[in-house]
């Protein structure tokens, strides 16, 4: 997210969802700042399976 951007409109926190078995997408919100809020369970159906998401935000 772009800084200057953020500044302008006052957000102090950004959320986002991922998958809980997508370890590089957890490893870099992680490197971004982002930490674990929560689990969102059976969130969405792959492959005909059940597949729970972190919840995960990060404060400015």
């Amino acid at each position: 997210m772009k800084e200057k951007w953020r500044l302008a409109t006052n957000i102090t926190r950004v959320e986002l969802t991922v998958m809980t078995h997508n370890d590089n997408g957890i490893k870099l919100y992680k490197e971004m700042g982002f930490e674990v809020e929560g689990i969102k369970k059976n969130s969405i159906i792959i492959d005909d399976r059940l597949v729970d998401e972190y919840y995960m935000a990060k404060i400015y």
